[in-house]
């Protein structure tokens, strides 16, 4: 139901603040500030880019951006975390309603005016939709299929779809500033997993956090493996670290990538030391460990025929990488996280 938190509707007209984090990204930012400032919102609106230390040519980029439409404005950005550049640029921000931007994003070019609707409608607090991967390499497309499948990422509503509706979470969020300012804005201790964790503090203040899926937002996956890996190491250590924080506030989904690496791990030695006892004329029972391996594998190549049919061979391959990159980073990430086993999660923020 629509929550009741909000006496006061939104003005179609409301003023946006548009929020953007970036760090080293010279390759992807002019397309997502562009699609922005094609907007169809006819309110007006900022564009807030919270600059990290970059060494990539972003720095020029974004301020030949700036000086070419005075609704950018760069912010600089020392800690060049994700979460304080959102904090930066919501501090800084003239308007009411705040939209998170992903450097790696597109925006459908009714993306305020459909949020801002949704928002005057059911009253929410912050109001998202689906994160739309799309690749443009065999790879990428790879890494896309599997966002957008339930047996890569977990089949979260924005990410595979579903009904309109109270949601834990959303892809990145068009906020009430008020309600931002309500809860304290981003914890800046958390270099991933920031938005689950905001998301739960608007929703025990009172608030409700809506997922629509009239709001679809294109996202350029990771172009190779190991940025892949290290993106999905870090998102699965920051995952267990909040596990761990927030013990009644984890689904069941977010346990099955770590319980599928410790099977896996403890059936591989099982199945070795079953070698061992082959090799010494013993009994090889433990040879049997090598069944959990084996059922993932059969797991992987499953899905593969499933999903990833008709996509052309070189995209089948792949996804028959990318599927075990996911979980095994991912999961081994959590354990990490979940176990405090890391002597610096905050240098893993996944770039």
């Amino acid at each position: 139901m629509p929550d009741q938190h909000h006496q006061a509707a939104a003005s179609p007209l409301v003023g946006v603040s548009y929020v953007m984090p970036v760090l080293n990204d010279a390759s992807h930012v002019r397309a997502a500030v562009e699609s922005i400032l094609a907007q169809d919102y006819s309110g007006p609106v900022e564009v807030l880019i919270a600059l990290g230390p970059s060494i990539d040519g972003t720095a020029e980029l974004v301020a030949d951006l700036a000086a070419r439409d005075d609704r950018v404005r760069v912010l600089e950005n020392e800690v060049g975390s994700t979460p304080s550049g959102l904090n930066i640029g919501i501090r800084a921000a003239r308007y009411p309603v705040v939209v998170r931007v992903d450097s790696h994003s597109m925006l459908p070019v009714d993306y305020a005016r459909v949020a801002v609707g949704v928002l005057e409608r059911t009253g929410a607090d912050n109001v998202g939709g689906i994160m739309d991967a799309h690749g443009e390499t065999p790879f990428e497309q790879a890494v896309a299929l599997a966002y957008t499948t339930k047996v890569g990422l977990g089949g979260s509503a924005f990410h595979v779809g579903g009904a309109e509706g109270p949601a834990e979470t959303v892809y990145l969020g068009v906020f009430r500033r008020s309600a931002l300012e309500r809860v304290g804005l981003f914890d800046e201790t958390i270099k991933r997993g920031q938005d689950w964790e905001l998301n739960r503090r608007l929703r025990q203040t009172g608030g409700t956090v809506w997922f629509t899926p009239e709001l679809a937002v294109t996202y350029r996956p990771r172009s190779s493996v190991d940025r892949l890996a290290r993106q999905m190491f870090s998102t699965g250590l920051w995952r267990g670290e909040l596990a761990r924080r927030f013990p009644a506030a984890n689904g069941i989904r977010y346990f099955i990538p770590p319980a599928m690496v410790v099977g896996v791990t403890i059936g591989l030695i099982l199945g070795i030391i079953g070698l061992v006892q082959a090799v010494m004329g013993a009994t090889p029972w433990l040879l049997l460990g090598f069944v959990v391996p084996a059922a993932y594998l059969l797991f992987v190549v499953a899905a593969t025929l499933v999903y990833a049919r008709g996509r052309g061979a070189a995209v089948a391959w792949w996804f028959l990488v990318v599927l075990p990159c996911i979980h095994v980073s991912w999961g081994v990430g959590f354990v990490l996280g979940y176990l405090s086993l890391t002597s610096n999660i905050a240098k893993h923020t996944g770039r």
